[in-house]
């Protein structure tokens, strides 16, 4: 038995990203048990993980006492493998076979997306994709849930409004491509998004038709979401957990960009595509332009978004 901790990510979509090394951990390690320190927002999408003994949540606090409380649910245990990608002190006062905590990337200022960073982490080539546990009850809601195929799943949603591609032009692309002649004609519309997105998706909605369009936005689980988007014949939605979810899932992902970079978050799996708006990317400007109030995607057109949706189509459908 190898008993593991592993130390991941608060947001979701970072916790998706990390998922490939897990998974690569746990197939490379014999009859492994496994125990996933993570944020709330998080845990939900590790109930499913073979081998899972604990998932402990760790709620935010101040002056880091949730590093504290991680210390004491963790100390009382002799680790075979202890693999930290927060950076924390607390991993180093744990007893441990096997510590791989994470440091900066020492390859230079060089863009590095996080699932190649990852998986340099641990010297494990090529990197592996992220995936996405599901168990039978997100299954089963799926099944319930979604349409029959073909499906266009949409994320008009983020985490902050600078990130936001504008409704408008969602419904255009929805409209386009499942339209008469569209690359998915006939297709219906699934929206998703989490709780406080509602609006953003009934903006969306409004101009789609009622009878082909689905919303689901904040009714769902994280599980269950993936579930869903594992389901859908394409993904557009913006820099969000959402995408890395159904990259994770193998579905036919596109991701919107601008000012994030996709070089670094870009969504990762066997048919994705990134568009960015116009501009260079900079995760310095990240904390400055997370309380702007409108949209930096204003200039990213229909054409280029409609160009990546048809490329990544044709591609699934080559496959």
């Amino acid at each position: 038995m190898t008993r593991i901790l592993f130390i991941t990510a608060t947001r979701i979509g970072d916790a998706v990203l990390s998922s490939g090394l897990l998974d690569h951990v746990l197939r490379t390690r014999d009859n492994p048990r496994v125990t996933i320190a993570c944020g709330p927002l998080a845990a939900p999408l590790f109930r499913a993980v073979p081998g899972l003994e604990r998932v402990i949540v760790m709620d935010k606090q101040k002056g880091g006492g949730h590093w504290l409380d991680l210390w004491r649910q963790t100390v009382t245990r002799r680790w075979d493998i202890v693999i930290d990608l927060r950076e924390s002190a607390t991993s180093w006062f744990l007893l441990a076979g096997k510590r791989h905590v994470k440091r900066n990337w020492p390859g230079g200022d060089a863009p590095v997306h996080r699932v190649e960073e990852a998986a340099a982490f641990l010297n494990v080539s090529p990197a592996p994709s992220p995936v996405l546990w599901l168990d039978d009850l997100a299954i089963a809601r799926a099944r319930a849930l979604m349409p029959e195929a073909p499906v266009l799943a949409l994320a008009p949603a983020a985490s902050a409004r600078f990130k936001e591609w504008a409704p408008e032009k969602f419904a255009a692309l929805a409209n386009a491509l499942t339209g008469p002649g569209g690359a998915l004609e006939g297709a219906r519309t699934v929206i998703f998004g989490g709780p406080g997105d509602e609006e953003t998706a009934r903006a969306v909605a409004a101009q789609l038709d009622p009878g082909r369009t689905l919303d689901l936005t904040g009714q769902l689980g994280i599980l269950e979401s993936g579930a869903c988007l594992a389901r859908a014949s394409l993904f557009v939605g913006n820099d969000s957990g959402l995408m890395h979810m159904a990259a994770a899932a193998g579905t036919p992902t596109l991701g919107l960009f601008g000012p994030t970079d996709e070089r670094i978050y870009g969504p990762w799996g066997r048919a994705t595509l990134a568009v960015r708006a116009g501009g260079p990317a900079d995760e310095r400007e990240r904390d400055r332009l997370k309380s702007s109030p409108t949209s930096l995607l204003a200039d990213l057109e229909l054409a280029p978004v409609m160009a990546a949706a048809h490329s990544l189509l044709t591609q699934e459908k080559a496959a």
